[in-house]
């Protein structure tokens, strides 16, 4: 914008030395109108015109320069790519790196082609390998916008990048004759760091995750109870240079309050474990491959800051993926 405003004030200075002598071609208009073809003449007086010249350049550079801008935000938003084509297994180990960075399906479970709309896998004992968990809702339950309102699961801003999908989680999986099922959560990639904003601007971290989970129940809904670990470690010092197994043992500038009972939490950091549960359900099944997919629901408790803060209860809603393997 600037460089074309620059070209039009060196192309009115030029313009300026001399009387701008402007001729128009003759117009072509019928005879049956009553109308003969005129020639026009225009002249730009040095003193008088100059002025107006310059502004009406000037806002006509201003009107351009809007308009292309506008057009620009318009073809951007058109040509925006929204959430990628969810893939099957096979599909996403045939692309490479490069097919894969920029596009969102890292972050994404797998889906089943094929299959039967239930749980058709036979009775006996499999592992469970590749199991994947991709959260697709998040809401924290607060106080509610009125005053007298009850506390109730509000909707989030999710601050993470795409980084938030469980993968690779393996452990034995059960199919009783009953048709009961049983998993028990032994490894992968079992936690991640996420932050999401209420919507008066308040941030909540937690740590999603499912480690140690034991889920029993029907294929329609199974689930247990799993661990929480601390969003920090013992070894994380806040801003006062305090730590759960290193650093100070209360803040610097108040050693005289250090045993005060409003400071203790700050002082003394718990880095304890929480539990959190979480239920299972399977929509969809393919026995040949023995792939599984479903829904989950989470409920757990988001992050303390070592203990100063109460936690508040994070939902996790979202679709799960699974192979089952003799």
């Amino acid at each position: 914008m600037a460089a074309s405003l620059q070209a039009a004030v060196t192309t009115v200075a030029l313009a300026s030395r001399a009387v701008a002598n402007i001729r128009l071609p003759p117009q072509s208009v019928p005879k049956s109108f009553g109308d003969e073809p005129v020639t026009s003449r225009v002249s730009c007086s040095l003193h008088d015109d100059l002025k107006n010249m310059t502004l009406k350049c000037v806002e006509a550079i201003k009107i351009t320069g809007f308009s292309l801008a506008t057009s620009a935000l318009i073809v951007s938003g058109a040509n925006a790519e929204g959430v990628p084509k969810r893939l099957t297994f096979e599909e996403i180990q045939s692309k490479t790196y490069m097919e894969v960075k920029g596009t969102g399906t890292a972050n994404q479970c797998p889906t089943i082609e094929g299959g039967l709309e239930s749980f058709a896998i036979k009775p006996g004992k499999y592992y469970a390998k590749k199991f994947c968990l991709e959260p697709t809702s998040f809401t924290v339950k607060t106080e509610g916008v009125s005053k007298n309102s009850a506390s109730d699961f509000q909707n989030t801003k999710l601050m993470t990048r795409l980084t938030y999908t469980l993968d690779e989680i393996e452990g034995p999986f059960e199919v009783a004759s009953d048709g009961t099922v049983k998993f028990i959560e032994k490894d992968g990639i079992d936690y991640a760091a996420v932050t999401v904003q209420l919507p008066g601007g308040e941030r909540v971290p937690f740590l999603f995750t499912i480690k140690q989970l034991v889920a029993t129940g029907k294929p329609e809904s199974f689930g247990g109870d799993f661990l929480v670990p601390s969003y920090r470690g013992s070894s994380f010092l806040d801003p006062k240079g305090r730590g759960g197994s290193t650093g100070y043992d209360n803040a610097v500038a108040l050693p005289a309050r250090g045993d005060d009972e409003e400071l203790a939490k700050e002082n003394n950091k718990n880095t304890a474990a929480s539990l959190g549960m979480i239920t299972l359900s399977v929509t969809k099944s393919n026995p040949e491959s023995g792939e599984v997919i479903g829904v989950f629901q989470s409920i757990q408790p988001s992050d303390t800051d070592l203990g100063a803060k109460t936690p508040k209860d994070v939902k996790i809603q979202g679709i799960w993926y699974a192979q089952l393997q003799k």
